[in-house]
């Protein structure tokens, strides 16, 4: 399979389109530019007009007149102004964008509200004021897309991630995306510089060895890491099951060769990566691995455990002894949806060419129980973030209660599913899924919260 260049493609971008273009505090040359906080917190800004009547701009020698859009002369009146800035002050209000509307005659202003203050209650009092011509919230607009699957992102190889229409994680993200939940990635190393990777990994730490420039050129961490929480709304690459939650990655594995997907890890670096983990306090542990039964790893697990942190752990391949991390009592197990091997003691997910993150800014397709294991911790991360205190039990039988069978290239699978999960967790309902609930795995009732 060829490996796809992280490069920015034709990405989609969302245009908000209230009726007021952005512009800078002060009343400078206009942006057409969004800032990250009207973005995720639109609740906080309102959208104010005031009267603004057209007027000839002054010119003087050598000067050439300041126009608001292509060629029109239309600016902001020094009446308007005196009044915008005025409004800012009496309200406590905070100007962060601005631009005259020729066609109403008025001039548009987005104001940041104070924190002690609602949209609604500011609102409510700038409606009695003369000086304002109109007041509203900042409101959001989507594209009503007829498929519910349809990517929401602007990553431009998200169409390509099957995993998230399989896991109905586009919808899931309407509700949460990880936000405040602390992942550890015990693994190889992992590619912090990655651009789908910068920022989101918030520590990294390696128990293997002092090689700090091969830490970031390990592939299977990154792929892992990728797969539970690559950025998401970047332009760039792929989205990840959770890209709000926080990663840290502890290198206490290493790869047999270079540039090989095949990793190895001992009790002593392993027990190194699980204590750091406690010491975090981390809510939810990543153990794409197995291998033989280990007391002294199972004792660190189980302590872990009893502290409520979530353990997930990767089944071995048939025929390979897999005591450790699945068989300790707890541990979440978690099998590749396509090998059909589900028993009721293990989750599955697609494990079959997920598209994820490799070292050097790319992208590339893996295979394995490690991916499934994966995106089993972002799906949790999603309920952690909108209900903290879960346990193991409630985790798992919560995921395997809201699994679903789902056509795949490869036939039909049985997955957990992102958006059942949650919408249980929240008492939502609005999962558009052409899927159904596995025979079975409704019978035992979950805590609500």
């Amino acid at each position: 399979m060829k490996t796809l260049v992280g490069a920015s493609l034709c990405a989609s971008v969302l245009l908000l389109t209230s009726g007021c273009a952005t512009m800078g505090a002060g009343f400078g040359a206009p942006s057409t530019h969004v800032s990250p906080e009207m973005r995720d917190q639109p609740a906080r800004f309102v959208v104010v007009t005031v009267t603004n009547p057209s007027q000839a701009p002054s010119v003087r020698a050598g000067a050439t007149p300041r126009a608001y859009g292509n060629g029109g002369l239309y600016s902001i009146s020094n009446t308007a102004a005196l009044v915008v800035r005025d409004i800012g002050h009496d309200y406590r209000l905070k100007q962060v964008s601005a631009w005259p509307i020729e066609s109403l005659g008025v001039h548009c202003v987005v104001y940041a509200i104070p924190s002690d203050s609602s949209a609604e209650q500011v609102i409510a009092r700038l409606a009695k004021d003369s000086r304002v011509e109109s007041a509203q919230p900042l409101n959001e607009f989507k594209l009503q897309s007829g498929d519910a699957t349809a990517s929401i992102y602007n990553d431009p190889y998200a169409d390509l991630q099957r995993n998230l229409a399989e896991l109905a994680v586009n919808q899931a993200h309407e509700w949460s995306r990880g936000a405040g939940v602390r992942i550890a990635i015990i693994d190889t190393g992992v590619d912090y510089d990655h651009p789908d990777l910068k920022g989101r990994i918030v520590e990294h730490r390696n128990f293997v060895d002092a090689d700090d420039r091969q830490f970031p050129r390990d592939l299977h961490g990154t792929q892992v890491a990728g797969v539970i929480g690559a950025d998401a709304g970047n332009d760039f690459g792929i989205v990840g099951i959770a890209p709000e939650a926080r990663l840290i990655a502890y290198k206490s594995c290493w790869h047999v060769r270079a540039n090989a997907g095949q990793a190895v890890c001992n009790s002593f670096t392993l027990a190194q990566a699980l204590e750091a983990a406690l010491a975090a306090k981390v809510h939810i542990v990543n153990l794409s691995l197995s291998g033989p039964a280990d007391p002294l790893l199972a004792r660190i697990v189980r302590r872990g455990i009893d502290r409520g942190m979530l353990f997930v752990g990767a089944i071995a391949p048939v025929g390979v002894e897999g005591g450790f991390p699945t068989g300790v009592a707890g541990v979440i197990a978690v099998g590749s949806a396509e090998d059909g091997r589900g028993d009721g003691k293990e989750l599955l997910a697609p494990g079959r060419e997920v598209l994820t993150l490799v070292p050097g800014g790319h992208c590339d397709f893996a295979t394995g129980s490690s991916f499934a294991t994966a995106q089993v911790s972002g799906t949790l991360a999603l309920l952690l973030s909108a209900r903290r205190n879960m346990t193991s039990d409630q985790a798992f039988r919560l995921l395997a209660q809201t699994s679903r069978s789902v056509q795949s290239v490869d036939g039909m699978i049985t997955s957990v599913n992102a958006c059942a999960a949650l919408a249980q967790v929240l008492n939502q309902t609005g999962c558009a899924t052409p899927t159904k609930a596995v025979a079975g795995l409704e019978t035992e009732p979950t805590a609500k919260p």
